[in-house]
């Protein structure tokens, strides 16, 4: 059994030797033993069950690209036809849910509602985690309690401000009658008629006058003041009573918006202080699709576009372009995209792998096999063509979708003649002999 392995590599070895060290010499020798061949073949009779010429080169690449006598390469090729089809942005992200909160808590106290376990569907404004309320309740009763006693002042207060108003009108009457007295004893004065008594009096109750008109002002405006001082009190008093409720609303944390809990909520008992974190909720219904588009397709997306994607599993989702990113990521240089799209049934979870197809402007391009595809000395990517002139020629693609029927391509004219097989042994300006097959598109 040693035996037989060792003579079995060393065959190995000479055929790996004679492919690969004296390729060239084989070469040759198989163009000088071909007319012979050629010759025998035309003498004999065809056989019915011997192989074609045309099965040969189909079959090997090589034997299809010999070089015939008159330097021609010989080699397959086939029409191709560009056809306009629907294009797509092609491109992979992930699924995120369309909204992500972690809900903290605004107040300080012990947890005293039972936790809700993770996974559970709740609605807007629905009790995630009730708190201890501990002396705020009685805050907010006193509050409330010195609002009621400032608004009660309101009307005694108020009533002190006519009280002041006729104060003043009747110290004005006595100033106008004490001026009217004065004058008369003036003037009464300067005729004899009046004793320096009478004047003096007279002026000094123009000045007992004078002086009830400014306590009547002071007093007027000491009414006004009084029910401004109630009003600042009356506000303060609401404020309180607005922080004492606000207080006791805190107590009780809620959902944001109808999602899922993410994990449980705080635990029965827990402490939790302005900060903490009570439940983490997502909305998964919509949902999102965020996939990072090049910079060389980003202008052929636009909003509103209709998406399609492929999730593992074979899942397939339709939905719409909704952002497109006004700033390239710095790294790579690609543009954020978001596709929203309908979630019922929850059936999408957040950070699936998705591929993503973007509808576009449909697009001129040809259905080509794989195996077409080559490179040139530069490393474009592109297929060997015959020319008009019978000569290889190299022309750059871009691929546009991959399909099981083969690899649509732009970038062609719109009837070319591609090599199919032997592309790989011609270079540009190099002679071939083509031998079309025929495809249907």
């Amino acid at each position: 059994m040693r035996i037989i392995s060792i003579l079995t590599a060393l065959v190995v070895m000479a055929v790996l030797y004679g492919v690969v060290i004296e390729r060239d010499r084989l070469l040759g020798f198989a163009r000088d033993i071909a007319p012979v061949e050629s010759a025998a073949a035309s003498d004999g009779p065809a056989s019915a069950d011997g192989p074609q010429a045309s099965d040969v080169a189909a079959t090997d690449p090589a034997a299809a690209s010999m070089p015939s006598e008159d330097g021609a390469v010989a080699v397959i090729a086939r029409h191709s036809t560009a056809q306009e089809i629907d294009d797509a942005v092609l491109l992979r992200g992930q699924s995120q849910a369309f909204r992500e909160v972690d809900v903290l808590s605004e107040a300080t106290g012990r947890v005293i509602s039972e936790p809700l376990p993770k996974g559970s569907a709740v609605a807007a404004g629905q009790l995630l985690c009730e708190l201890d309320p501990g002396t705020s309740g009685a805050s907010l009763a006193e509050a409330e309690a010195a609002l009621a006693e400032a608004q009660a002042q309101r009307p005694q207060v108020e009533a002190r401000v006519p009280e002041a108003q006729a104060a003043l009108a009747q110290a004005e009457a006595q100033l106008e009658e004490a001026q009217i007295t004065l004058t008369a004893a003036e003037e009464l004065s300067k005729s004899g008629y009046s004793s320096r008594t009478t004047l003096a009096s007279a002026r000094a109750g123009q000045r007992a006058a004078e002086a009830g008109v400014r306590s009547a002002e002071a007093g007027l405006k000491s009414a006004d003041s009084g029910i401004d001082s109630l009003e600042a009190q009356i506000e303060s008093a609401r404020a309180a009573v607005a922080r004492a409720r606000t207080e006791v609303e805190n107590l009780s944390i809620t959902a944001p918006f109808a999602g899922v809990l993410e994990d449980d909520t705080a635990e029965l008992g827990a402490l939790m202080t302005v900060g903490t974190r009570c439940a983490t909720v997502l909305q998964l219904d919509p949902i999102r699709l965020v996939g990072y588009v090049p910079e060389a397709d980003v202008s052929r997306v636009i909003p509103g576009a209709n998406a399609g994607a492929r999730l593992v599993g074979e899942q397939q989702v339709m939905g719409k372009v909704t952002f497109i990113a006004r700033r390239a990521d710095e790294t790579t240089r690609t543009f954020r995209v978001d596709i929203t799209l309908p979630n019922p049934d929850l059936a999408i979870r957040a950070g699936q792998t998705a591929e993503i197809a973007i509808e576009a402007d449909g697009a001129m391009a040809h259905l080509l096999p794989q195996s077409a595809l080559t490179l040139d000395d530069d490393g474009r990517l592109g297929i060997r063509s015959v020319a008009a002139d019978g000569t290889a020629r190299f022309l750059p693609v871009s691929v546009l979708r991959d399909t099981r029927s083969g690899i649509w391509v732009s970038g062609l004219p719109e009837r070319v003649d591609v090599i199919t097989v032997g592309q790989e042994y011609v270079t540009d300006g190099v002679p071939v002999r083509p031998s079309f097959e025929e495809v249907v598109q």
